[in-house]
């Protein structure tokens, strides 16, 4: 049986060539294989590309565009000189750890692939094995940490942190109190090192791009798909074009010659949970559907098959994580130990039970959450799920022939649920 803890700590090393050439007709893109050289501890320099793939007995590389400008159709897609992951240098890795794998970078890819819509504030995003665990923005970006952390504290460890402004040492005390892999942000101010530093392996990479990161918004990218047979499927990047309200739609539908449309319009703080939410939906695997309330994510479905199966298992994450957190605060402990304490005999069951009460009682701080879906609801069940747990608001991409049994389940919800359409699906696979 092979060591697996070793395989995991051992440089794979790769065979894939320092220069990579794509031609799209007669236009060609360059990469160039990133390696860096990490001193070790005895003085030398390692000069080595990614840890590993996706597993460790995958070699994997990882390659920067340096050259070539492509214009497909009325598509010009990002140019050379505009590198954030592919072009982390030694010098960004403030603390090293190791040599960094594929997910690491993968992770803080997408979580950039989401803060890019959230900037404008102190935003954070944590991301495990390529899905957000939880999203935040807030007045501080240690509240902004802390709320992230919060919604999901349980798949944060071992997680990826990637923030939109400077880390101060208010948010990297909280950090350093957590199990983290990477944490990525554009500056970290005087001090903060020394407090995160307590973790040996945890990669800190400053990221100066981050401070341009509007300015990818509009940036298109080729995406990759290999197929197992060899074959490659090229598409152009997908890009959220829902900013502001001005972009929803109201959720209206004609069904047998009769118009529907939802009574109770968005509060504002709706519509800025709708915009938010749909930020953060643009990182999620599909089909997926969140919850989200004050610029905070309470619950995230993601890869399901069935989009009301994705629903009822984001609100039973939900209710996990709430007990979590609520066991965590009261007892320090996760509620998964004080399940087993009790279950041991080690601690009276009237703790537990005053957890799950205050759980249910709060219905996992569901209610007045809005619903965000990455493409719309062919039946009605999955907005009855929500309502039932006491969502305010829904966001949709609207579309389906059915969508005026969505309109009245809102209509018929008590109080009444408002709903909008975005035109556009969120779909990422």
């Amino acid at each position: 049986m092979s060591d697996i803890k070793k395989m995991y700590t051992t440089i794979l090393g790769d065979s894939f060539p320092l220069d990579i050439t794509v031609s799209f007709g007669g236009q060609n893109l360059i990469y160039r294989k990133r390696t860096w050289g990490i001193p070790m501890e005895d003085g030398s320099i390692d000069e080595r590309g990614l840890r590993y793939g996706e597993n460790p007995d995958q070699e994997a590389a990882l390659y920067e565009l340096i050259n070539g400008n492509l214009v497909l159709g009325d598509c010009k897609f990002i140019e050379p000189g505009n590198s954030l992951v592919s072009g982390i240098t030694v010098d960004d890795m403030l603390q090293v750890g190791k040599h960094p794998g594929k997910i690491n970078l993968t992770d803080v890819d997408n979580g950039l692939n989401i803060l890019k819509y959230l900037v404008d504030k102190p935003a954070a995003v944590i991301l495990k094995h390529n899905n957000p665990c939880g999203a935040a923005v807030s007045d501080t970006l240690a509240d902004a940490y802390n709320k992230a952390n919060r919604t999901d504290r349980i798949a944060a460890f071992g997680g990826a942190v990637i923030m939109s402004r400077p880390v101060d040492k208010d948010t990297a005390e909280l950090m350093s109190k957590n199990y983290l892999e990477v944490v990525c942000a554009p500056e970290f101010e005087d001090g903060t090192l020394d407090i995160l530093s307590k973790a040996k392996n945890l990669r800190v990479i400053r990221m100066d791009g981050i401070n341009r990161l509007a300015d990818f918004e509009k940036y298109r990218f080729i995406d990759f798909k290999s197929l197992i047979d060899g074959g490659i499927i090229v598409q152009q990047s997908a890009v959220n074009s829902i900013r502001s309200p001005a972009d929803l739609k109201p959720a209206t539908a004609t069904w047998k010659g009769k118009e529907y449309k939802c009574e109770r319009q968005p509060t504002q703080r709706e519509l800025d949970d709708m915009i938010f939410g749909w930020a953060v939906e643009h990182g999620v695997t599909s089909n997926s559907v969140l919850y989200v309330k004050d610029g905070c994510t309470t619950g995230i479905g993601t890869g399901e098959q069935d989009r009301v199966g994705v629903a009822e298992i984001a609100i039973h994450k939900a209710y996990i994580k709430y007990a979590d957190i609520t066991c965590f605060d009261a007892f320090g402990i996760p509620y998964a130990d004080l399940a087993l304490e009790v279950e041991q005999g080690k601690r009276d069951a009237a703790d537990k039970e005053a957890i799950d009460a205050r759980v249910k009682e709060d219905k996992a701080g569901l209610p007045g959450s809005v619903m965000i879906s990455d493409a719309f609801f062919p039946f009605r069940d999955a907005a009855d799920v929500a309502i039932r747990e006491g969502i305010s608001a829904i966001l949709q991409a609207g579309g389906s022939m059915r969508d005026y049994a969505s309109i009245e389940a809102c209509n018929e919800a008590d109080p009444q649920v408002a709903m909008m359409f975005t035109g556009q699906r969120s779909f990422k696979h």
